[in-house]
């Protein structure tokens, strides 16, 4: 059901200003993943300061000149990591069909795994990010991430908090140059757009935005504000960064703070201490001007006393560095900063020849991140592989998601651990789980490949009838017992062309003469 301009007003006016506070907080995330900390917006600290009056307040401090802003990029690389850590390897989906894996596939597009990024930082900054798919009559099914400050959603009061509708806020700008305030107001059935200029307000300036003529859009209405979509839901979906769909940045704003404050004034210190500032006691003689030349010139001034205890003369102020105290803070701070973060720090020593368990301990604090993460967002995928199927006009009963971590390895146990596990575990899982393999099918294939090549050189089963009748086996038994006696495998690719029974009578002629195999020698033997 359409709205109509008064009702449209109401619902803008009550939505649109509760939703001031969760931008605040938005923009403060995004603000920071860009390194525009608060130390950087803060105002002169040296500056006088003046009352109402106009009178000085609190002068600028003589010994004071610089005033450095230096922010540090920990929030950005706390969100890069879980970004990187969870979605390098982008989520793989599995619907039972390989027909319709293949159209998610396709429909997913070659920018799915920067799309999981963006949801991700987006939803770390903000708490919460939201994606919007649709129809497009000439590329078909269509889907984006957008901006969690332009989402406004409408939930229901039940306790599967159902959406009911998405007011969608931004702004745009006319062929004029003229800035238009635009609302979409979406359903589980259309959309319906409203326009009015940022210099005005809803109350008096709000009215239809014909922006479905653009664009051909069938059932669009005639004034080109309004138009339906298929979907039967609301086409907006949302990824929470947490069960308590709060941003990354609330943990750990005050101590990149209290870091940013701590170091940027010990840079401070650091310039000011090279001001020497003079100071003279009861010192009548020149004036300041010839003083500071004859310093200059001489390097040195002459002064009277008056005797004993006569405390005239020159003397220097300086700014003490408490740096013992400030290493110690920067240290805890910076501590404090990955742990409750829940990061890993890469300036971590002493991690060479760290093993695997060693290697999750130290990835302990990211994956709890990343696991509620991900438990938020397998169900918001789950929504989106469904209205990709649904818009093919497939179905699916289940859908399994394979996430894979991107992290710090061991690779040399790993590849101990696959190849103990041969006979324990299936092939398929050893290969999933090795280090050197990046796809298991391509590596099946290649597996395939060598062995019908081995088969074409040795054939097992072109035994002799001798070596049948003892029961068969026979190459494999002279195989392992040439390794057992020489330490190295038999080399196979020098036997191309041979019969097996060939290569058997080489092999017992090698155990006899406890010699391993010679090309040359063993083949006069064998003639």
């Amino acid at each position: 059901m359409s709205l109509s301009i008064d009702t449209a007003k109401k619902l803008i006016q009550r939505y649109v200003q509760g939703h001031a506070s969760f931008m605040a907080r938005a923009f403060i995330g995004e603000r920071y993943y860009k390194v525009n900390n608060d130390i950087c917006l803060r105002p002169d600290r040296y500056r006088d300061r003046y009352d109402a009056s106009g009178a000085v307040v609190s002068g600028k401090n003589p010994m004071r000149s610089a005033d450095n802003r230096i922010p540090f990029s920990f929030y950005p690389l706390l969100v890069n990591q879980k970004a990187a850590y969870l979605f390098t390897t982008p989520p793989m989906f599995d619907v039972g069909s390989d027909e319709a894996n293949q159209r998610v596939a396709a429909t997913l597009g070659d920018t799915y795994a920067q799309n999981c990024k963006q949801l991700c930082v987006e939803a770390s900054n903000a708490g919460i990010a939201w994606l919007h798919y649709w129809k497009d009559e000439r590329k078909g099914f269509r889907y984006a991430v957008v901006p969690s400050v332009q989402i406004i959603p409408v939930w229901s009061q039940k306790l599967d908090k159902e959406l009911l509708a998405v007011l969608r806020v931004y702004t745009d700008f006319d062929e004029s140059g003229d800035t238009w305030n635009i609302y979409e107001y979406w359903t589980a059935s259309e959309c319906q757009a409203f326009q009015v200029r940022s210099d005005d307000t809803c109350l008096t300036g709000l009215a239809p935005c014909p922006m479905f003529t653009d664009f051909y859009v069938t059932g669009a209405s005639e004034d080109g504000s309004i138009m339906p979509h298929p979907y039967g839901c609301v086409p907006f979906i949302p990824f929470c960064n947490n069960n308590t769909v709060s941003s990354d940045l609330s943990a750990v704003k005050q101590l990149i703070d209290t870091y940013d404050k701590t170091f940027s004034g010990f840079v401070d210190d650091l310039e000011d201490i090279q001001e020497v500032i003079l100071v003279l006691t009861n010192y009548g003689g020149e004036d300041m001007k010839a003083l500071m030349d004859s310093l200059e010139y001489y390097k040195a001034i002459s002064l009277d006393s008056a005797g004993d205890g006569d405390h005239s003369g020159i003397s220097t102020l300086s700014i003490e560095i408490p740096v013992d105290a400030r290493d110690k803070l920067l240290e805890i701070t910076r501590k404090a900063i990955f742990s409750m973060g829940q990061g890993v720090d890469p300036e971590q020593q002493g991690l060479k020849g760290t093993s695997g368990e060693a290697m999750k301990f130290l990835y302990a604090l990211l994956e709890m991140k990343a696991g509620l993460m991900e438990t938020e967002f397998r169900l918001g995928f789950n929504q989106l592989i469904r209205a990709i199927l649904n818009d093919a006009g497939m179905r699916a009963n289940a859908i399994t998601q394979t996430w894979t971590r991107t992290s710090i390895r061991n690779d040399a146990e790993l590849t101990d651990m696959c190849a103990k596990s041969i006979g324990i575990v299936s092939s398929k899982t050893i290969l999933k789980n090795h280090p050197f393999v990046e796809s298991v099918e391509q590596e099946e294939r290649e597996l395939a490949h060598e062995k019908s090549t081995d088969d074409d050189v040795f054939p097992l089963e072109r035994e002799s009838p001798k070596e049948a009748e003892e029961g068969g086996g026979g190459m494999y038994k002279l195989l392992v017992a040439y390794a057992e006696a020489f330490g190295v495998d038999f080399p196979i690719q020098k036997m191309q062309g041979r019969t097996a029974h060939e290569a058997m009578e080489i092999l017992r002629t090698c155990l006899a003469t406890g010699k391993p195999y010679a090309a040359e020698k063993t083949e006069a033997k064998t003639k």
